[in-house]
């Protein structure tokens, strides 16, 4: 039977919301910091498909989530295509050799480094299957291609993407190459999650919100609506769900042209003009502010029961606007995952 939270992906409304969090399987847990210790660095962790596996499941055994969001990374995808790429503790992500400088011909990708993840996405997905008992829908993703592209051009994130920025201006050839090149590389491995057991897919852009209009059209919706139309030919059952953080008043043109099946709202987006803008039959994902985790647990009931009520004529899935953070109480998401269970649609 299909869980709560794919059908609602496919435009049911039922009494009860299905609620997964971004970021659910990581640092905020003590049983992943156990395993992240026993394992060593990240970028190891992610390629040990059995670990993989465990931590992709610890938030489920904890919360009863009705998502499994694939632990993994959104520079996978330059990984595969042959820049370097580590994990350095304080100052996060770093790919090598960086773009700006560096002619994207000059890669040597290596696929490969696609399968430890569909591995994991297959050990999951048995873990979830009919005969467990567990009907938690088993979610894979891949960054969007302008967020990728501006880690590949900077070789590590920023606060503007400055570099990316200039180069769509400068060479938008070259930008557009590096773009068509992660457009590819992200349907293949998108596709890959899906045969392995991906009952739907996410697309991050994180940094959709760093460009002008035009840009915007040129960076985030066209290529974004390659990928979909792609994976629509090969998965045509398959939801997909896309996430262009901090578009803003763009989000309509988004939902419209990049053919999504469901739109994730970040906490800066006023639920009710989202709902009064996009489709009455759209699901919508978020979008409670990450940081509200922090405070207590009577604001927290208070802000996600909003939420629902505004949210409560369209198929929704609850989450948060972003990723959960690093020093979120574990009593503060039990707390969370009550109101939203306890909310009567």
């Amino acid at each position: 039977m299909p869980g709560l939270l794919i059908d609602t992906l496919r435009g049911k409304r039922g009494e009860q919301v299905p609620l997964w969090l971004m970021r659910q399987a990581g640092r905020y847990l003590p049983e992943y910091r156990a395993l992240r210790k026993e394992k060593g660095g990240f970028l190891d962790l992610v390629y040990d498909s059995e670990a993989a596996c465990e931590v992709t499941l610890q938030p489920l055994r904890r919360f009863g989530f009705d998502g499994a969001i694939l632990f993994s990374d959104i520079l996978i995808v330059p990984h595969a295509l042959g820049q370097n790429l580590e994990f350095l503790a304080g100052e996060g992500p770093k790919l090598s050799p960086k773009l700006v400088d560096h002619a994207l011909e000059g890669l040597q990708g290596v696929p490969e480094r696609f399968d430890p993840v569909y591995r994991t996405v297959g050990l999951v997905s048995a873990a979830l299957g009919p005969e467990t008992g567990n009907s938690a829908t088993m979610l894979g993703f891949a960054g969007s291609p302008w967020t990728v592209a501006t880690y590949m051009v900077a070789g590590e994130g920023s606060r503007d993407q400055h570099q990316a920025r200039e180069m769509a201006y400068r060479d938008p050839a070259a930008l557009g190459a590096i773009v068509d090149t992660i457009v590819e590389s992200s349907i293949t491995y998108l596709s890959g999650q899906i045969e392995a057991g991906a009952e739907a897919v996410q697309l991050f852009d994180s940094w959709a919100g760093s460009l002008a209009p035009d840009q915007f059209e040129r960076w985030v919706i066209a290529p974004n609506a390659r990928i979909v139309s792609a994976l629509k030919d090969r998965h045509p059952d398959t939801p997909i769900i896309g996430f262009p953080k901090g578009s803003g008043e763009k989000l309509p043109a988004y939902a419209r042209e990049t053919g999504v099946d469901a739109i994730g709202l970040d906490e800066t987006v006023d639920p009710a003009w989202a709902h009064s803008v996009l489709p009455a039959d759209m699901p919508v994902q978020g979008n409670l502010d990450p940081l509200i985790l922090m405070s207590s647990p009577e604001e927290i009931a208070a802000r996600a029961t909003a939420i629902l009520e505004i949210l409560r004529d369209r198929p929704h899935v609850f989450n948060l606007g972003h990723g959960i953070g690093q020093f979120t109480p574990i009593a503060n998401v039990e707390a969370l995952v009550a109101a939203v269970r306890g909310w009567q649609g």
